[in-house]
């Protein structure tokens, strides 16, 4: 029993461009939670406001937005490998700009909304390229394994950056976070640069705005690809917390507790991906995702209601754990169903769905709790996603139904990965 909740290695076994890239993933992901911590915590230094750490969410946005769709079509048509190396060595030097604004006597604010700007543009081309590479790299029935896998190299990043990050800006200082986080983009790269090139398909078109809007077409024919999409842009741009996390810890007094705050709902996520084996033995992958989202809503409206900083946490890492079984079979449905000549551009898409709610959502908690209070910031945010999630499940019932065995794009997936294996 203890076995088959533990997560499925095969694709770790199988390939190694796979054990490189998720070596390379866990090793940059945790310097990015270091600054991803380091942040909001010196733009709380330097203006005690609220809504000028939500900004940071602001100004992420539309080049997420515009770098994500094309990134998607240059994932498509160029080398995915080269884009990923040379995004990677982007977002290094990027780290080593905030280092060097952190030692001066008195740090500017407008570099850390420029270089956020710029660090998400360089994330958002390089996601689509990364998330169109699994699939190259691992086979057809062990994607949903792939997925966990790849969860929980997030995850662990996600649990150790933030709890370590909130030691580190306290004693240590902004500077040791950000020279950390360099690092381990140089490390990353090490890795990256051996995995084997990875062409475009010949079936790819030329990056342009007709390609991406090919791409789009397609994801709209695709209802329950499109469920996917809406509910996971509800549930974060509707109750994503952690723009206000530093406010909720000086509230409860718990300014120690802020790392933990940080780490709580990465260590969610992770008490699922360690435990992920039976995701590969279920196949109605929609639902999950709707009761995830749903719980994660809910799970957030709690701590928000509660004035013990161990119940806030405690909240905090259930909503994590449903978040993190909407990813995994969203990732799922994704890999086992888009065609190899479209997965760029359906990867920008989907970046989009999980990269903007989250930066909607540092805006909507930081605005709505200068406006309204921070507690009503919270619950009322995660009330919001549990009657969206809701309403969007009655449009789009395709979501619902879906079934990996069954679905036509599942089944014609399978078929031509097993032609080109066989």
């Amino acid at each position: 029993m203890a076995r088959a909740l533990l997560p499925d290695l095969a694709p770790w076994k199988a390939s190694a461009d796979f054990r490189r890239l998720w070596t390379s993933g866990l090793i940059s992901n945790f310097g990015s939670f270091l600054t991803f911590v380091a942040v909001p915590v010196q733009l709380k230094d330097l203006t005690g406001s609220t809504a000028a750490v939500g900004a940071i969410g602001a100004v992420e946005l539309l080049p997420l937005i515009v770098c994500g769709l094309y990134g998607g079509a240059l994932a498509d048509a160029l080398d995915k490998r080269k884009l990923i190396v040379w995004t990677e060595a982007g977002q290094g030097l990027l780290s080593a700009v905030l280092l060097v604004n952190a030692l001066l006597p008195h740090p500017a604010l407008w570099p850390l909304y420029a270089i956020a700007a710029l660090s998400s543009a360089l994330g958002s081309i390089q996601r689509p390229a990364l998330d169109s590479l699994w699939p190259r790299i691992v086979a057809h029935a062990d994607l949903p394994a792939a997925a966990s896998l790849n969860s929980l190299r997030w995850t662990v990043g996600g649990v150790a950056g933030p709890a370590l990050a909130g030691v580190v800006v306290a004693y240590a200082g902004l500077g040791w976070a950000y020279a950390a986080d360099a690092l381990t983009f140089a490390v990353s790269l090490a890795y990256i640069v051996r995995i084997a090139p990875s062409p475009a398909a010949h079936e790819a078109s030329k990056p342009s705005l007709t390609a991406v809007l090919e791409g789009a077409r397609y994801a709209w024919s695709r209802k329950e690809l499109l469920g996917t999409y809406v509910v996971d842009l509800a549930a974060m741009s509707l109750a994503m917390p952690l723009a206000v996390l530093p406010f909720l810890a000086d509230e409860l007094h718990a300014d120690w507790a802020l790392g933990l705050m940080y780490a709580s709902v990465p260590a969610g996520s992770l008490l699922v991906s360690l435990t992920s084996g039976w995701a590969s033995r279920v196949h109605r992958h929609g639902l999950m995702v709707v009761l995830a989202a749903t719980g994660w809503g809910l799970a957030v409206a709690a701590a928000g209601l509660c004035g013990n900083v161990w119940l806030v946490l405690l909240f905090l890492t259930v909503g994590g754990g449903f978040d993190m079984v909407s990813g995994i079979f969203r990732a799922a449905m994704w890999n086992q169903t888009i065609p190899d000549e479209l997965r760029g551009r359906l990867a920008g898409i989907e970046l989009l769905s999980y990269s903007v709610g989250p930066q909607l959502g540092q805006v909507r908690a930081g605005g709505l709790a200068a406006w309204a209070g921070l507690r009503t910031s919270v619950v009322a945010g995660g009330l919001a996603c549990a009657g969206a999630v809701g309403l969007l499940t009655l449009c789009l019932p395709g979501l619902m139904t879906y079934d990996a065995r069954t679905n036509e794009h599942a089944v014609r997936m399978r078929e031509r990965h097993t032609a080109v294996h066989a």
